[in-house]
């Protein structure tokens, strides 16, 4: 059976205000948490971006529900080593309640030090690295690598979860699901994508997780609604591998006024008819994912919870 999540996004609001959010989502029903990992929001209008660990830790202290980054980039801008360190104590400090949601990121993000951007193939391949050096710290034993992205040297994690920490990889076209089933613990995406799923399964991850997320902006009223989410998340419309290519907020700014309002009113649940917000989640369940993550837009986080505790949740759960 389906379970339903609460994504908390790091673009568009400060670290309090996250771990607020958390505490009406398991409030309101929701049985886990997302959270995004950015340096940078997608554009000046979302106007946050919180060391995502940081948060982690307050979460662990605030809430009981599972938490996942959605998704860490173990690549260029932060290494994979520390990245293991970091998912590692924030497994221990979840009680094992902590997975590690990775993909192969955003210009946006890892060109911050000045490091060349790959092209999609060559991330993959560090990405599949990276894995592995994190999965090998997790064992708790000290290890040295010298891989053709990487190297470690005699580097030990000295606080570790009684089980290695699960890693979850993202992937949104052919060849990373295949990635995905092969070397991931389970598998993320943000389309209701079945046959993405088929093809994680079938290149190696059997009956392993599948989650997704969506975005949604509930409002009494909907063209206000969808005046939000086309203002805030205009950039989510954008085709092709412009997501992955971009490097500033300015620059998805420029490529978001080719997304007009018609375009978020036709592809996102806005408003606050019950079921179109049904309908919308219900095409990920339909498409087979084990878990479903749902993101408000906007700053009225208490009136959606309120609408998915009464309106929204109990009819997709039962």
């Amino acid at each position: 059976m389906t379970e339903f999540g609460y994504f908390l996004s790091c673009e568009e609001h400060g670290p309090a205000e996250l771990v607020e959010q958390a505490r009406m989502a398991e409030q309101a029903g929701f049985t886990s948490l997302w959270i995004s990992d950015h340096y940078h929001p997608w554009n000046d209008g979302q106007g946050q971006s919180p060391f995502v660990w940081s948060v982690i830790g307050a979460l662990s202290q605030a809430v009981s529900l599972p938490v996942q980054t959605a998704v860490t980039c173990p690549l260029i801008r932060i290494h994979p080593a520390v990245v293991a360190q970091a998912a590692a104590t924030s497994a221990v400090q979840l009680d094992g309640r902590f997975r590690l949601g990775i993909g192969s990121g955003e210009a946006l993000n890892e060109h911050i030090l000045g490091d060349a951007w790959p092209e999609a193939d060559v991330r993959l391949e560090m990405l599949e690295e990276a894995v592995h050096v994190m999965r090998e710290l997790f064992t708790g034993e000290q290890i040295s690598h010298r891989g053709k992205h990487y190297t470690v040297e005699n580097a030990r994690l000295y606080t570790v979860p009684d089980e290695p920490v699960p890693i979850d990889v993202s992937a949104f076209g052919p060849h990373a699901a295949e990635v995905a089933g092969r070397i991931g613990d389970g598998f993320i995406t943000m389309a209701p994508d079945a046959p993405a799923i088929e093809r994680f399964r079938r290149s190696g991850g059997g009956t392993k997780p599948v989650s997704a997320g969506l975005k949604v902006c509930w409002a009494t009223d909907k063209d206000e609604a969808v005046r939000t989410a086309h203002r805030l998340w205009a950039n989510e419309q954008l085709p092709g591998e412009l997501a992955q290519l971009l490097p500033t907020p300015r620059h998805f700014e420029q490529a978001s006024q080719l997304v007009g309002p018609e375009r978020i009113d036709a592809s996102l649940a806005c408003g606050d008819d019950p079921d179109a917000h049904v309908e919308a989640v219900k095409e990920y369940v339909d498409a087979g994912f084990d878990t479903v993550y749902v993101n408000q837009i906007g700053p009225d986080q208490q009136g959606f919870f309120d609408f998915y505790r009464t309106k929204v949740l109990p009819r997709l759960e039962g």
